[in-house]
């Protein structure tokens, strides 16, 4: 591992020290961003790890809960890509917020960011076992601490390569995502209409209706299905001609990941054989009743490919965010530096282990309560942007070239009232969890950064685009 900047890698602008944190290289065009992106929404580990959680509380009503997500997250996918083309940095969120709305609402969205990103990896990982059971028996915390280790490494490689990898990871995950929805409809048990009445088998074989309460309350973990159309603003440092290509990767990802998991959601809800097998969620036990086992395996492999995909992807988007908070100056100098430090690939190596090996330790934290902070910090987070979006047209941004959503300001408002609304109904002991972490971090801000405004927190621009 080195400080040594790369060829690719331009050299710091004037007036920056010696050992600051340098700049990532833009080599990502629209397909490569797409497929890193979609690789990270991961819809296979999406549709296999989280949603069995929705068919378990929601039964019938899964498809509809996921309908509602998305439609909340294209009003949010369109700030995003106005945000991400008028702010395109590594910093993602905390960068388009902080510099439209002000450093303290940019330092809440990066807890909030922050709290995402060192979670979800993990979630998604522990699925590994149960994937991987036709072939070998695994624990799934060990098992998904190994996913989190091997990703970690091979996000140290080059972004490029990286890509390539996911993309060819994502070609297997679409085609098990395909293989069960063509089972699903092909083995068709009840008609369209039954995803209109929410109807679910408890641990007791009893059955009956879901009501509007419990679909809010599952409203976080339905945000979260399709949470990774954010990555491409993660990597908006790194996409050529980001004031195009950004608002296109986002709102790309999002359509393309919401029809690769709505379709098969839609087809185990008709092709369950009774109500009690789609409450179990046992998605691996549909198919190979719907097959044989071979196929049952065949799509257990594609998707524990996926989970390790969705394991690089991730700790390459989530490095980036720690590598933008240590060039903007949120802690100390050393550890400035240190998240700053970039390797012979461009990768941001010491940000990149600071993700991969905590996350490999909270594969052996209840995985419920993880998931349902997830689902408070995504929700709150949402609302934040959504907060940023209001304040992208005012004063010289109003005029700057940047891709503009439609039917502003009327979206970010919906979508604040709306996520308001949800945060009020999700699980009350994530809610006092992410309160404690948020105000923790508050604490924080009052101490040591808001007294030090031009050495601390110190939101930048990629050099390219300050002017």
């Amino acid at each position: 591992m080195t400080d040594t900047l790369p060829p690719q890698v331009a050299a710091p602008a004037a007036g920056d020290t010696a050992g600051s944190p340098k700049k990532l290289a833009r080599s990502l065009g629209v397909v490569g961003g797409t497929l890193l992106t979609l690789s990270c929404v991961t819809p296979a580990s999406s549709l296999f790890v989280i949603v069995p959680e929705l068919f378990n509380s929601l039964g019938t009503f899964t498809l509809m809960s996921i309908l509602i997500g998305t439609v909340i997250c294209v009003a949010v996918a369109f700030c995003y890509s106005e945000l991400g083309t008028l702010v395109p940095s590594a910093g993602g969120e905390y960068a388009m917020v902080g510099t439209l709305a002000g450093k303290f609402t940019g330092w809440l969205v990066f807890i909030q960011s922050l709290i995402v990103v060192m979670i979800v990896p993990s979630l998604i990982a522990m699925g590994t076992a149960d994937y991987l059971e036709p072939i070998i028996h695994l624990d799934p915390k060990w098992a998904g601490a190994a996913v989190m280790l091997a990703a970690t490494v091979a996000g140290l490689l080059d972004l490029r390569a990286n890509a390539w990898i996911t993309g060819i990871f994502l070609v297997l995950e679409v085609v098990a995502c395909a293989v069960v929805a063509f089972l699903g409809f092909g083995h068709s048990q009840r008609g369209v209409s039954s995803m209109l009445h929410g109807s679910v088998t408890d641990a007791a074989g009893a059955t009956g209706g879901v009501g509007f309460s419990v679909i809010l309350a599952a409203m976080g973990t339905a945000l979260f299905v399709t949470q990774g159309f954010s990555t491409a603003i993660y990597l908006s440092e790194e996409l050529e001609d980001p004031r195009k290509n950004v608002a296109r990767t986002v709102l790309w990802t999002l359509g393309l990941s919401a029809a690769v998991i709505l379709i098969p959601v839609a087809a185990i809800t008709v092709g369950a054989p009774d109500l009690k097998a789609l409450s179990e969620g046992d998605i691996s036990s549909l198919v190979i009743g719907w097959s044989n086992s071979g196929v049952g395996t065949f799509i257990s492999l594609c998707i524990a490919l996926a989970i390790v995909n969705a394991g690089i992807v991730m700790v390459i988007q989530n490095s980036r965010v720690l590598f933008a908070s240590g060039r903007d100056k949120a802690w100390p100098e050393p550890v400035n530096r240190a998240f700053g430090t970039l390797n012979k690939f461009s990768a941001p190596w010491i940000s990149t282990l600071a993700v991969g090996i905590p996350g490999a330790a909270l594969c052996f934290v209840g995985q419920g309560l993880l998931t349902n902070i997830t689902g408070v910090a995504v929700a709150a987070l949402y609302l934040l942007v959504a907060v940023g979006a209001l304040f992208s047209r005012r004063g010289h941004h109003k005029g700057a070239a940047a891709w503009r959503q439609p039917l502003w300001p009327a979206l970010p408002i919906l979508v604040i009232v709306a996520l308001a609304y949800v945060l009020t109904q999700l699980d009350h002991t994530a809610l006092w969890w992410t309160l404690g972490i948020t105000a923790a971090a508050s604490l924080y801000w009052a101490l040591y950064l808001r007294p030090r405004p031009e050495t601390r927190w110190v939101i930048t621009l990629p050099e390219d685009e300050r002017a």
